[in-house]
């Protein structure tokens, strides 16, 4: 998001910790970080942890907001939300929440009573004060509407850099470190491994469709950072198909194209996926999708006919699974039809403009004297 903004000529500049999961990343703390065309400032984590603390973070928003004609604050409870919000209200700086699915029902609940305490302290004021609320589809401005006190709204997908997706020679890269995989069809999971993503439906609905073929195979691709590896790994034993499954972990670069590109079916069972950005990454490389009701990107997908919307149950996941497996042509036509989708609507470069000119409405409508509106054209910085 930042680089296509960066690429259209305004100046970008991002503020966040160091933190990566129960770890750090290594990345120095002392110095602007340039990529590309845009400036990041890393600033170490600290206790407690869970709220994303860092006090040297703080004391550089309070000295260097007032530099910025808007401020884009993602995420909602955290501290860098409780900061960026209280120096930009103090120095009357401009600021835009995006809540990252916070606001989406089955995410809203959970831990409600520690929430509850943070919005009272902090977190509904905050709200109230924004410029307006970044939303990435229709569905999750329509599930936040009650939380947010009348705050006006826009929306603005996430989208991708499509020649990253396009321009490449297919290798065996995959194959050569996972050989089991070879000669099977393969059914894809791409994301965190972790309890939001419905990996307890997956289990149960790969063991149906493994009973009705015996050509299939699961690859399980991503981050297990809480350790949640170990309690899919056991579904998988109980119900016989451990051996037909790969945690391959984090796939990137040409091994994470070449798995949506090798893969017969895309899935993302999700309980709550505020976007989905894996189901676009695997449309973009022409696989068919199988997501389920609560990803927020649904619409689209029906809309396009690019994949198959299941419910939360295993039965009804199986049978969309093997709809896509043993239907040939609805498979090609589908996956076509993902291509032509993220091509039309999930550009980066074209979702920038969009981006940029809400930032402008907010800028006129503030020099102008009006209330909050969102309108639209191009800020300095941001």
């Amino acid at each position: 998001m930042a680089r296509a903004q960066a690429q259209l000529g305004n100046e970008v500049q991002i503020f966040t910790t160091n933190q990566d999961g129960p770890g750090t990343l290594s990345v120095p703390t002392d110095k602007v970080v340039q990529w590309d065309e845009v400036f990041i400032r890393y600033f170490p984590i600290q206790f407690p942890r869970f709220w994303g603390t860092s006090l040297p973070l703080g004391y550089a928003l309070k000295n260097r907001i007032r530099e910025f004609d808007i401020v884009h604050i993602h995420s909602f409870y955290l501290f860098h939300t409780l900061c960026s919000a209280y120096y930009c209200n103090k120095f009357d700086v401009p600021y835009i929440l995006k809540p990252h699915g916070s606001l989406n029902p089955y995410t809203y609940k959970r831990h409600r009573l520690r929430k509850r305490i943070v919005e009272v302290l902090f977190q509904d004021e905050i709200t109230r004060g924004s410029s307006a609320i970044h939303y990435a589809t229709e569905e999750e401005m329509s599930l936040a509407r009650r939380h947010v006190f009348d705050t006006p709204g826009f929306v603005v997908p996430a989208g991708l850099n499509i020649e990253e997706y396009t321009n490449w020679t297919l290798s065996d890269c995959l194959f050569a470190r996972f050989p089991e995989l070879a000669g099977k069809k393969i059914i894809l999971f791409l994301g965190r491994v972790n309890f939001i993503k419905g990996l307890d439906i997956l289990v149960r609905a790969f063991s149906s469709v493994s009973k009705k073929r015996d050509d299939v195979h699961l690859l399980i691709a991503g981050p297990d950072n809480e350790g949640y590896g170990k309690q899919v790994a056991s579904w998988l034993k109980s119900e016989g198909v451990f051996s037909k499954t790969t945690f391959a972990g984090m796939l990137q670069g040409e091994e994470k194209l070449e798995a949506f590109y090798r893969s017969s079916v895309f899935v993302l069972p999700s309980y709550s996926e505020n976007f989905g950005i894996s189901a676009l990454e695997a449309m973009a490389c022409g696989l068919p999708v199988v997501i389920s009701e609560n990803v927020n990107l649904k619409s689209a997908i029906v809309e396009a006919d690019s994949g198959l919307v299941a419910s939360c149950d295993s039965g009804s996941f199986a049978a969309s699974i093997l709809k896509v497996l043993d239907d040939e042509e609805c498979s090609r036509r589908m996956g076509a039809n993902g291509v032509r989708l993220v091509h039309e609507r999930y550009s980066w470069k074209e979702i920038a403009k969009l981006l940029v000119e809400e930032y402008s409405a907010i800028l006129k409508t503030r020099s102008s004297g009006g209330s909050k509106s969102v309108t639209k054209t191009a800020p300095r910085k941001n």
